[in-house]
């Protein structure tokens, strides 16, 4: 029988920004993937919900890309939107408030509040930009198992992350596998294929190649339209070509004439010229390029020449994974997930998958929340069994 959740926003549900800082001292800073030290380290986070007395129900949601920490609720009463994943997470809502603890916290290297780019370097007292270091999938984590600490949380009841989220939920499982009861993995990947690799390197030349960029010494993010095309770019590859002939079709932009030269004539190059300007509004150039080449580098089994079957052989034992995949997903297409699936299974860890029948692309994950909503809560419920 299907669950009827709260689909209504959380209108009345004000969450506010936290902030965890590490690594000011040499002894604690935090050791990155390249072998290097680095820190302060600034985490910003938002929390939802209540830690129970024995901090056995707190769940950990990651987000994507371009995402942020505020993934449900509002900063302020008169916010337009709420966070990016509202109608998944609140009271009687798959990830339900009123039994767990959610964390939601920026990456690393992001422009969110967490440490990144245009921080400032304490060395300099300027902001980084360029020389700040290249960070990893596996830094990130590193980073959230601090704060994981800071929140004197010894297991999470699950860790669910969808695209770049999913990425840094399996690498929770490899690098801190004692840490971890669940993992949901969404729309994901165990190591970016060609293909995306050559996308985030042509969205990075839109951005570098732009003089405004000023070899990442900017003024004013705004005037650097390589980042808009960047995300244009990057856009297409989150639909489908169902999802695009359904929403745009071949239509002109307003029922407007052919215009026979190069403007702006169809519906689709208006949507994609709009959500590239929006992005430049939201996120910071420097840390485009700094996440999406964390997300190349990111593959779980180079350790082991390849081989996923041996890269989860460390992964707690008693652990259970749901990994979920989209039919008409391109970018991180179904058959990235079910090598992930076999490997586990390789491993007699417990799974669950399913490939959903889909039209909207890799954002399927983001809009398919009532077929998620449900397997999640199923999900989550059989793990406080």
């Amino acid at each position: 029988m299907s669950k009827e959740f709260n689909n209504n926003n959380n209108n009345d549900y004000i969450v506010q920004p936290k902030f965890f800082t590490f690594g000011e001292s040499d002894v604690d800073k935090l050791l990155l993937e390249n072998g290097k030290s680095f820190g302060p380290v600034t985490i910003c986070y938002e929390t939802y919900g209540t830690l129970n007395a024995d901090a056995s129900n707190a769940v950990l949601i990651l987000h994507a890309l371009t995402g942020d920490a505020h993934v449900a609720g509002k900063h302020h009463i008169d916010d337009k939107k709420p966070g990016w994943w509202d109608e998944m997470v609140g009271p009687n809502k798959p990830f339900d408030t009123e039994r767990y603890f959610i964390v939601c916290s920026n990456v690393i290297g992001g422009c969110s509040g967490s440490t990144g780019p245009k921080s400032i370097n304490p060395e300099t007292n300027d902001a980084y930009n360029m020389n700040f270091p290249v960070i990893t999938i596996q830094d990130m984590v590193k980073a959230q198992h601090r704060l994981m600490q800071h929140l004197k949380i010894e297991k999470w009841l699950a860790i669910a992350g969808g695209s770049m989220g999913g990425m840094q939920a399996l690498e929770w499982s490899i690098s801190f596998p004692e840490a971890v009861n669940g993992v949901i993995a969404l729309a994901t990947t165990a190591k970016l294929s060609p293909q995306s690799i050559a996308f985030d390197w042509v969205g990075r030349e839109a951005v570098k190649t732009d003089h405004a960029w000023q070899n990442g010494y900017y003024k004013d993010n705004g005037e650097i339209k390589g980042l808009s095309t960047a995300r244009m770019l990057a856009h297409i590859t989150y639909l489908s070509d169902e999802s695009m002939s359904k929403k745009f079709g071949r239509n002109l932009q307003e029922n407007e004439n052919i215009s026979f030269d190069f403007a702006r004539d169809f519906a689709v190059e208006s949507y994609l010229e709009y959500q590239g300007q929006r992005f430049v509004e939201r996120f910071d150039a420097n840390s485009y390029l700094y996440i999406t080449r964390a997300m190349d580098y990111f593959d779980l089994s180079a350790a082991n020449d390849g081989s996923l079957t041996n890269t989860f052989r460390v992964v707690n034992k008693d652990a259970n994974f749901l990994v979920i995949s989209f039919s008409s997903d391109w970018l991180f297409p179904p058959y990235q997930s079910e090598a992930i699936v076999r490997a586990l299974l390789q491993n007699d860890i417990a799974c669950s998958y399913c490939c959903i029948e889909s039209s909207y692309g890799h954002d399927a994950f983001l809009l398919e929340c009532e077929t998620l909503g449900e397997m999640i809560h199923d999900f989550l419920s059989n793990l406080e069994d």
